[in-house]
């Protein structure tokens, strides 16, 4: 069991979160979060790279000179890959580098980068979020608060809030997600997470109903 400090807005403790992280994973396995960031990261890359062969490229194929007798190194086509101008002898090409993983490694991924955060003290919970209207100027004011300012936080509610998402989009470091677009790619990037009270409940109650489910099966 692992107990969280709550702040409020002005950065002052108001109470504890109590939470068991075997609810959340009996173990952290490093090479399965590796290879979930791996596979995130390739699935964001577009893979439009692309170079020309001799054939692409433009410009004569005639032989440029005689074989013999003129003291040169023979030569061929201006295409040749050897000159200046010519073509890649090994060719880029347009390629797709998504992979795949099952669903339910990606969700165990998941839960384990959350506990790895909390392990690391590297979560701060707060006892509630909400702006009446977008409040950028607020929202930097209540980081700094809780000693965030500057420092790549995600802030994570447990669901969305217009108001919330338009007062942290436009400070550097911070996004702003739900706990239902939680992966173990965002998670572990920030190096900080901000959860809602709301937030963690929600963390919690899903990966409750996970061991109930797998009790059940």
């Amino acid at each position: 069991m692992v107990s969280l400090p709550i702040f409020n807005r002005s950065g002052s403790q108001v109470g504890q979160y109590e939470i068991d992280l075997e609810q959340l994973a009996r173990r952290i396995s490093k090479q399965l979060l590796h290879d979930v960031v791996v596979m995130y990261q390739a699935n964001a890359r577009q893979g439009t790279h692309k170079t020309k062969t001799r054939s692409e490229v433009a410009g004569s194929t005639k032989k440029m000179y005689r074989q013999k007798g003129t003291g040169n190194a023979r030569a061929g086509s201006r295409r040749s890959g050897v000159r200046r101008g010519g073509g890649h002898m090994k060719t880029v090409v347009p390629r797709d580098y998504r992979t795949r993983l099952p669903r339910k490694a990606l969700q165990s991924a998941t839960r384990m980068a959350l506990a790895s955060k909390i392990l690391d003290s590297q979560v701060v919970v707060i006892d509630e979020l909400a702006f009446a209207e977008p409040k950028t100027k607020e929202m930097a004011g209540i980081l700094a608060a809780l000693g965030l300012a500057g420092v790549s936080t995600l802030v994570t509610t447990a669901v969305h809030d217009p108001n919330v998402y338009r007062s942290a989009r436009n400070l550097a470091r911070v996004t702003v997600s739900t706990v239902s677009d939680l992966n173990a790619w965002s998670v572990l990037r920030p190096s900080r997470l901000l959860l809602t009270r709301a937030a963690l409940d929600a963390i919690r109650e899903s990966a409750a109903a996970r061991q109930n489910a797998l009790a059940e099966a």
